[in-house]
């Protein structure tokens, strides 16, 4: 996320946010209210993120990942390799309180439509998905937890870019990436 209004500045950083309601009255930021329980003293919810990708030159990548305790019904955040962030407690959710019955990836940024423009802000890195490796933003290897508490590639995908001329995506399958996605775009632009 970046969001100068939040952090006073346009670093990207690792962040959570969560809402009970589907976002009608309930949710927070990181740990600006009681709910998500960070454990780790390691990783810093709402940190800048570094080092960052730069266009054509070196990349890096994060790897994140979110489950359910099967015992005690708290939802984890996992960084890196096993390295557990925190949770949010089961008491938060009604409709996750069972299981998810969807998992998106991707981006978003927000448009007010100041003076009736579109928004400048670029998502990902600013570059059109067809950019490819090395300017784009991606997600790869897709995966989520199963009923047994294992992990499964996600196979097919539905995308959804709600205006392909300021940002777009565009997802494929190798046996090196699995199933992964690149997106992103500019913004306000001759196209936008």
């Amino acid at each position: 996320q970046v969001s100068p209004e939040l952090y006073g500045d346009d670093r990207p950083r690792l962040f959570t946010y969560w809402t009970s309601d589907a976002y009608q009255a309930t949710g927070c930021y990181n740990l600006l209210c009681s709910g998500f329980v960070q454990t780790n003293s390691r990783i810093a919810i709402g940190a800048s993120i570094s080092p960052i990708s730069s266009p054509s030159g070196n990349q890096y990548d994060i790897t994140i990942l979110i489950w359910k305790d099967p015992n005690l019904g708290n939802w984890w955040l996992g960084f890196g390799d096993n390295l557990l962030v925190g949770y949010w407690p089961s008491e938060l959710f009604t409709h996750l309180s069972d299981r998810a019955t969807m998992v998106e990836w991707g981006g978003e940024v927000v448009n007010t439509r100041a003076n009736g423009n579109h928004t400048s802000t670029q998502m990902g890195s600013g570059q059109y998905a067809d950019q490819g490796f090395g300017r784009a933003s991606y997600f790869r290897n897709l995966e989520i937890v199963d009923g047994d508490n294992a992990l499964t590639s996600v196979q097919d995908v539905s995308t959804l870019a709600e205006n392909t001329n300021c940002y777009d995506i565009k997802s494929s399958y190798n046996a090196d990436w699995g199933t992964h996605f690149y997106y992103g775009g500019p913004g306000r632009s001759q196209m936008c």
